[in-house]
């Protein structure tokens, strides 16, 4: 998923996506219906990045792309204003691994929420751009070749000529 250029704004419900940077902060554009554009001032606004949130996790921390994964495949997904059971519950199918203590109900439903306003949009079902494609990855397989079928080397192309510059004389 391409979480890129998406943020969350303390103190702002919601989440932005950033359209541009000026140099007191950025231009944030919000994700829900109504768009309303906003300048983050750096110096007052904190930002986080929603491909850099992790969860506090047991032994490891947990990225937040890695439960929204697991939260796409989940059968049911409970409503962000649930009680905490039901929320604790649910964090436990996609999460099992979180730090009960560290993880309140308030980051359950923030997460929820973010889900809810992210499921739709195309840029969550695009691949995320800083990892490389799997096929990349795996090492190219050489098909041997029978020596009938060697062709000669081409010829090396010779170095082309430089261009003369024009050159203008003074008078």
């Amino acid at each position: 998923m391409n979480l890129q250029g998406i943020v969350a704004v303390s103190g702002k419900p919601g989440l932005w996506k950033a359209l541009a940077q000026n140099k007191n902060g950025y231009v944030l554009e919000s994700l829900d219906a109504q768009k309303t554009k906003l300048v983050a001032n750096l110096s007052t606004a904190k930002l986080a990045a929603l491909s850099e949130i992790t969860i506090f996790g047991l032994d490891d921390d947990i990225k937040l792309t890695d439960v929204f994964e697991q939260m796409k495949s989940a059968a049911s997904i409970p409503d962000a204003k649930a009680d905490g059971k039901k929320l604790r519950d649910f964090f436990f199918e996609v999460a099992p691994d979180h730090d009960e203590e560290k993880v309140y109900s308030s980051d359950m439903k923030k997460v929820i929420s973010w889900f809810q306003l992210l499921k739709d949009l195309p840029l969550f079902n695009e691949p995320d751009p800083t990892v490389a494609p799997a096929e990349a990855a795996a090492p190219a397989v050489e098909t041997p070749v029978a020596v009938e079928e060697v062709a000669e080397p081409a010829p090396a192309a010779a170095p082309k000529a430089k261009a003369k510059k024009a050159t203008k004389k003074a008078e």
